[in-house]
Parts: C-alpha cells; structure tokens; sequence
C-alpha cells in the first residue's frame, strides 16, 4: 500500500470498481420462445452486478447500495426510458437519482460529474453502467419477433413494472453536431463524415493514397491482432494487412477509403459498469487499496464545430488542448504514459488522436483491440475501454494508463488517466480553449462557379462507385458541401488525389472543372 494513502482526503474520487457482460449470439440462433431474451437493460443489470461484486464483501453490499446518490445511463440503440431508475431498483439503490445521458453528451460526462460530486461532499458514490444488446435484437428480429425496450411502446418488464417513467435528470447535448449544410447534404453517416476526415489528414501529411491505404491496413491490423488475444472481443478472427486494405470479398466498401472492417461493429451484446466513491467511503466499506483506481485527469470540452465549419478537416485542435493540459498537469508527455485507449470508431478518429495527442504513431493505442473487433456497443465503449484499463493498471501498480472519448464526429473530445496511485486531479472543461484553437469558417450547401476540393469520399452502390460527397472551398471564403456523380470524379476518387483539385459547383452538386 502506498505510504501516501492514509493522508488522502476523505473526500479524494476513487474508482472501486469496474464490471462487464458479454453475450455471444450464434448466427444462425434466433433464441425461440421460452428461453431467456437477453435485452439491453438485462446487459446493463448483469454488468452493474458484476462490478459491485467486486467492490465490496456480500455483508458490505447493502452498505454500499445506501450510499449510491447517481446512477447514470447513457441512451442507446433503445427506447428505455429512464434504465437508470429499472437497475437502481433490481440492484437496490432506489433512492439513487437517476439520470438518462442522450446522444451527444459524451460518454465522459458521468464520470466527470461524479468526480466533481464525490469531490465536493455532493454525494459518497455514483453507479455509471451503459450497454447494449444489439447482436440479440437483430437475431429475434430475423425470426419476426421484438425485444423489449427496442419499439416505441416499451414493454413492461419484471412482470408489469415499467422501466420507471421519467428520469431524475436528462442531460441534452449542447451545440451543433451537424452543421444544417451537411444534413442538407445528406453526409449524415458517421463513415462518410469520417472518411473526408481520413482523406484530409492524408493530403496535409502529404501522403499518396496508395501509401495512406497502407498506413490505414497496417494500424487496423495491429488493432486485430491485440484483438485475437483478447477472449472478450466479438470478432477477434484475425484479419491480414492485406485484406484490411481494400474492399473484397468479406469487407464490403462504405465509403473510400473505408471498408465494412474498417467500422465500429456495434451489433454486439455488451455493457459496463463503474463504481466510483469517497475514499472516506471506500474506508469505510473496507475495500482493500490494491482495488483502488485513481483518476488523474478527467477532462472534456463542450465546444462543439461540427465537421465542415473546421478549417482544417484534418486536425482536432480541441483534443489537442485536452492533451497538452493533460501533459502539463502529468509532467510528462502524454507518449510516456504506459497504456491507451483511444476511442476507435474509425481509423480516422485514432489516426488524428495520435498526432493531436503526440503519441506514437506506429503502434496502435489499445488493450482490447478496439471497436472495429473487440466490439463497439453503440453509446457505451468509454467503459468497457476503462473497465479493460483498470483491470491493467491494477496488474502494473503505479503506472499511468488513458482513455479518450469522441462525442459526434471529432466533436467533442474527452480525455481521462487513471493510476493505482493517488495524485491532485485535474477536472475541467477546456471548451473555451477549445474554442480559441478552432479556427471556423461558414458553411453552404448551395454556390456556383470555381472551388478547390478540401475533402471528399467516394460511396458506393453495392460494389460500384455511385457518388461522391465532395467539401470544397468557394472563391468567396465559404465552404461548400455537396455531391457529385460526375464519372469521371468517381473513378479517379478511389485511385488519386483529388483534394485541391478544381471542381464547378452548380446549387448543391459540381463536377470536374478541367
């Protein structure tokens, strides 16, 4: 035990513990009548008991219940209306407030907020649990049938008790996500969005698009492998650079340069929880110091530009603020720290977090493998990247180990690193520095004449080139975003470089000006 701990503060945030549930759905199962449908809130209850399992003795659980003042549920890819309140109430922690945390708050947030709340003597502990059981529903759907909590009417559940009404509390998100340019548009897709960025990152390195597929292969199958040895990723299969590269016969092309494997995979049965308190609390509750996981900076920013108003399309000034506030509190580079998880929805999104964060750039920054293979449950992948980094960190005492977060598309940035030793932690939300490091530029989606292309991706119609989204700069200083279906654009698009290259914008199409 660290000399240090008996002079922590009763009121120091500590993490406890972490939980997880994985459900494996066979292809071909469609879980018939009469067997146990495993639904979202069912993924969230096993994981929520799973971590408070470790964080106390069976005699010390209701003790610790008592003392739990938020449970926290960020929304998913179901109708659930207040989940938080069912789990507080199965656990046994009703008078608990409970919040709903919707899409566009970024997965983050909870965690800072009961650090703050633990912080201040607000509250001695907060249960935080997300999950998903997305490879379930689609399999029950294949055969005709519903699971509960996926349609509009919400089925009643634990024989007629609904899922508890109304929330405490429903944070909303703060700002644009998407700018009205780009929903006019139609880029809504988050792999569309991401491949620009991937496209405009290459061209500012000044990488050929041969090279930047390989770059692109070579740090997802780095990615696969941490996967392959991780038994609790959804598909470790292993996957070869070359067939990562391209689009083929099993990895179907979305949007260049990104193939099926590419994408997070979020049609997974998965959830995690965290338990966070006091360490008076944890004291108190008699669990043993070697379980304790201490945060060392918890920072986010609410600044929100979405894709196409950033000047630069391939940089993430935001994070970068999060990342030098980080090191300058560390006093160590953040490429110093042990182990990472950076949030890998796409390439795109750890690509650009290498440079912006200055780690390196030649090895991929995981311990599960990410969400393209370990699994990506649709709103909740903060956690189980914390519950896998808090199970490492207790097996290297002492070391450092971060965990980012992306709300949106490179919207908003999240960034924590937690350590078995205690330390002052730096809580804040940097989105007016942000804010200052984001240059922005106004946005269309209607112009005419000259543009010089910033960024684009080609989509396709099964496995043929069919149109193009295409972000280009206006001769005015504005920038456009529309499509194209210009023949020869498509062609060129997913074997040249066609950033900087002239296009003639017509309303909210164009085509080659040369």
């Amino acid at each position: 035990m660290s000399s240090g701990f008996g002079q922590l503060d009763e009121r120091t945030p500590v993490l406890i513990a972490v939980g997880t549930a994985h459900h494996r759905v066979s292809p071909e199962s469609s879980q018939p009548a009469g067997t146990e449908v495993i639904d979202a809130l069912r993924m969230m209850e096993l994981a929520a008991r799973s971590a408070l399992g470790q964080a106390v003795s069976t005699s010390r659980l209701a003790q610790l219940l008592r003392n739990v003042s938020l449970v926290a549920v960020p929304e998913g890819d179901w109708k659930f209306e207040n989940p938080a309140r069912a789990i507080a109430t199965r656990l046994g922690c009703e008078s608990a407030r409970t919040v709903r945390v919707e899409i566009g708050v970024p997965q983050h947030a909870p965690i800072r907020a009961a650090l703050l709340g633990i912080q201040s003597g607000q509250m001695q502990a907060a249960l935080i649990v997300g999950g998903e059981a997305k490879a379930t529903q689609l399999s029950i759907e294949r055969a005709g049938g519903i699971v509960p909590g996926t349609s509009a009417d919400v089925a009643a559940l634990d024989g007629g008790a609904l899922d508890g009404g109304a929330p405490d509390e429903r944070w909303t998100p703060e700002g644009e996500i998407m700018a009205e340019a780009e929903i006019a548009a139609g880029i809504w897709s988050a792999v569309e969005q991401y491949a620009c960025i991937d496209a405009a990152l290459r061209y500012c390195e000044g990488q050929s698009v041969p090279d930047h597929l390989d770059s692109i292969a070579s740090l997802w199958q780095q990615f696969n492998q941490v996967a392959s040895l991780n038994p609790d990723a959804a598909f470790g299969t292993p996957r070869s650079a070359e067939f990562l590269r391209v689009a083929g016969p099993g990895n179907r092309p979305l949007a260049f340069p990104y193939a099926k494997w590419h994408s997070t995979q979020w049609a997974v049965d998965q959830a995690a929880a965290m338990v966070l308190c006091s360490v008076g609390l944890a004291r108190e509750l008699g669990v043993p110091t070697d379980q304790w996981v201490f945060p060392r900076v918890a920072l986010e920013s609410s600044l929100s530009v979405s894709l196409t108003k950033r000047a630069e399309i391939g940089r993430w000034p935001a994070m970068k603020v999060l990342g030098d506030a980080a090191a300058a509190h560390l006093q160590q580079a953040l490429n110093q720290v042990k182990y990472a998880e950076v949030y890998s929805c796409f390439p795109a999104a750890v690509r650009v977090q290498q440079r912006e964060l200055g780690l390196a750039q030649d090895q991929a920054p995981t311990l599960t493998g990410g969400m393209a293979f370990a699994g990506g449950p649709f709103n909740n992948f903060t956690y189980q990247a914390t519950a896998a980094m808090v199970d490492q960190l207790r097996q290297d005492p002492g070391s450092l180990g971060l965990v980012t977060t992306v709300s949106g598309l490179l919207t908003k940035p999240a960034l924590a690193v937690w350590s078995t030793e205690p330390g002052e932690v730096l809580i804040a939300d940097l989105g007016a520095q942000a804010a200052a490091a984001t240059a922005v530029r106004e946005v269309t989606n209607q112009g005419s004449g000259l543009a010089s292309i910033a960024s684009y991706t080609v989509t396709y119609a099964g496995t043929d080139p069919s149109s193009a989204f295409v972000i280009a700069d206006l001769a005015d200083g504005r920038r456009w975003i529309g499509t194209s279906t210009d023949s020869e654009l498509l062609a060129e698009g997913v074997t040249a470089e066609l950033i900087g290259r002239q296009v003639i914008v017509t309303g909210s199409s164009c085509e080659f000006a040369d």
